[in-house]
């Protein structure tokens, strides 16, 4: 048991990281220890880096105990650099974090002092000087690479920048001069968002806090309103989009609603929350309300603006697609299903299942051009997993069976139609995959089934039979 973190009462007391516990309580008895929690620790700069959202939409998280904030474009909206970091900092404070941070234009310089330095806004002019008197590791290096440049005399950033480039370059890679030069700006390093960000994007920040569904309805379709002349001029429409509601105290709930079509009217971007909020009412806890809301198109597609027909095709086709959002925004976007042809002729395989909102524009174009009937007809109802069916007087060799038992009823056979002969698909069963003969079945009591033969008679081991499907 060691020790993994200290407050500053602790490192005012001599302790270190790293340090053994037993040896620590040695020391002070009345240490007060609190075991780690690494999932906690995630949870929690995960809900700083959807807090810092209201500065930009462009956080990335920054190792165990830091975030990366994109600022381009977004400092002016708060007065200017200083006073954003000033506004970050403070909010952070009040709501019990003790926070570090610096704005810099190289994301290493901002680490580096932001955690070895003293914080603030760094001048282009200014990054050599203020990076010189930090120790090595503010270069985010490896502990070994750390040791090896103290063991020769390597202590501060300064003393690798006065060094000659080659000699390090052999010694320890590229890898340290590498993050020198993204510290001091003349590398670029790519800052990689924790989330995607959305194309489009329009808030309201409030002076009142609101808490009511009704209240939140509203100022979204208000903002769906802001978005359309956006989408319009981009000849688009959007299919996902997600409303950010920040709570007063910091918490921040995301919602995001689908759509089967490219939809830029307020009206249905608003029905489509109202039809959220309903299904999630009791995990939305809107505590002393919320002071923003932000609407995100996280993807948009191309608007078609077709004409509608006399016969009212139109209509129904809007109807249809008004019908699929409401419920997948209610219940989820899988509980409606359909089905899309796969290139394989094995019939588990010959079809995958995705929600019907995601397939419902190529479903759309495929209206005019209807597929080819299937080589045999196959049944409504298909097994995920074929079942074990014990065959009674098949015929030999290639005949059906004359009874079969499944799920323990007999069932004697009327009528058959086959075989229907499947060789299985090498390339994935292997060589050794048995063929299949398939055979629709009519029992006495009318109910038709299909089933297939695993295998040949003559071969061990004897061929066995699985029923597969249900036609009614």
């Amino acid at each position: 048991m060691r020790l993994t973190a200290l407050d500053e009462a602790a490192e005012a007391l001599g302790l270190k990281k790293g340090q053994g516990v037993a040896e620590a309580r040695a020391m002070h008895p009345k240490l007060d220890i609190v075991e780690e929690d690494s999932a906690a620790d995630a949870r929690l700069l995960e809900a700083i880096a959807d807090w810092c959202d209201r500065y930009t939409p462009l956080v990335a998280i920054d190792g165990r105990d830091g975030l990366f904030l994109d600022i381009s474009g977004c400092a002016h909206l708060f007065g200017g650099e200083r006073a954003l970091l000033k506004d970050i900092l403070l909010r952070l404070f009040h709501m019990g974090l003790d926070v570090q941070g610096s704005i810099s234009s190289s994301p290493g310089l901002s680490s580096a002092i932001a955690r070895f330095g003293n914080g603030g806004v760094i001048e282009d002019e200014e990054m050599e000087d203020v990076l010189a008197p930090l120790p090595v590791a503010a270069l985010r290096l490896n502990e070994d690479t750390v040791a090896s440049l103290k063991k020769l005399g390597l202590k501060y950033i300064g003393d690798v920048m006065n060094a000659p480039r080659a000699p390090l370059t052999r010694r320890f890679g590229a890898s340290l001069l590498l993050r020198l030069d993204q510290a001091l700006g003349h590398d670029e390093e790519p800052v990689s968002p924790r989330l995607p960000v959305a194309s489009l994007s329009a808030e309201r920040r409030l002076a009142e806090p609101i808490g009511t569904e009704e209240d939140i309805l509203a100022l979204a379709g208000q903002i769906a309103v802001s978005l359309k002349p956006s989408l319009e001029a981009r000849g688009a429409g959007g299919r996902v989009f997600e409303l950010v509601l920040f709570r007063v105290d910091g918490r921040v709930f995301r919602i995001s609603v689908g759509a089967s079509r490219p939809l830029r009217e307020p009206k249905r971007i608003a029905d489509l929350f109202s039809q959220r909020l309903q299904a999630i009412h009791d995990d939305l806890d809107a505590g002393y309300g919320f002071e923003i809301l932000r609407l995100n198109v996280v993807r948009h597609e191309p608007f078609e603006g077709t004409q509608g027909d006399f016969d009212g095709g139109r209509q129904r086709e809007v109807s249809l697609a008004a019908f699929v959002d409401r419920v997948a925004a209610r219940l989820g976007a899988d509980c409606l299903q359909s089905f899309q042809l796969r290139e394989s002729h094995v019939p588990e395989r010959a079809a995958i299942a995705s929600p019907f909102m995601e397939s419902f524009p190529a479903h759309r174009r495929s209206e005019g051009c209807r597929l080819s009937p299937a080589r045999s007809e196959r049944p409504l109802r298909l097994f995920a997993r074929p079942e074990p069916v014990e065959a009674l007087l098949a015929e030999v060799p290639e005949g059906p069976p004359q009874s079969f038992r499944w799920r323990r009823m007999q069932h004697q056979v009327l009528r058959s139609e086959g075989p229907e002969r499947l060789a299985m698909e090498w390339w994935i069963d292997g060589a050794d995959a048995k063929t299949r003969d398939y055979f629709r079945v009519e029992d006495n009591a009318g109910h038709r089934f299909w089933i297939y033969r695993e295998g040949f008679y003559g071969e061990e081991p004897p061929p066995r039979w699985f029923m597969h499907g249900i036609f009614a």
